[in-house]
């Protein structure tokens, strides 16, 4: 008998505390809103935008690409900023006049120095800090024969452009259910 009434007791005491327990935590001061990094800075997506090929004279290709950036928030708030044309003059830069992609030669492309460069680039431009990270979300090549090819009709296979920088692998929440 007394063994039954010290395990009532028991589970009173513990079923006490954990309520108490459960109400001072839920009813305990928010935290001190987080001044991390992330809170400080903005998406800003960019567009689609063809940067043609030019050797010898003529267009070889195309490259295909679109640039977002997470720019300062701070920064950014009051000012219009024509990122569009400053990501296409720099696309143009760094693709054509710099020729930081070589198409014959696709490994030896190193997209952690095209982004770096990019962001170096445009925030010397705008005379400030205004992006943080440069996020390349395509970057694909077509030559002039393919797009020909598809224009008039004669080729029956759609034709893959090459990817320079591969697209990260979209995760399936459902299958990790």
């Amino acid at each position: 008998m007394i063994k039954l009434v010290l395990t009532g007791v028991w589970v009173c005491a513990i079923t006490l505390a954990s309520v108490y327990f459960s109400v001072h935590m839920a009813t305990a001061p928010a935290p001190a809103p987080d001044d991390s990094k992330q809170t400080r800075l903005e998406l800003v997506k960019g567009e689609t935008i063809t940067v043609p090929i030019i050797a010898d004279g003529a267009v070889r290709g195309y490259f295909l690409g679109k640039v977002s950036f997470m720019m300062n928030k701070d920064a950014v708030k009051n000012v219009s900023l024509p990122l569009i044309e400053m990501t296409t003059d720099e696309l143009f830069t760094l693709l054509v006049g710099n020729k930081m992609v070589d198409i014959s030669n696709m490994k030896s492309f190193d997209p952690n120095a095209f982004r770096e460069m990019i962001k170096k680039d445009i925030n010397q431009h705008l005379g400030g800090d205004y992006i943080d990270q440069v996020m390349l979300e395509q970057l694909d090549y077509l030559s002039k024969e393919d797009v020909k090819a598809n224009a008039s009709g004669q080729q029956k296979k759609t034709v893959k452009p090459v990817n320079v920088v591969a697209p990260a692998p979209v995760s399936d929440p459902a299958a990790t259910e």
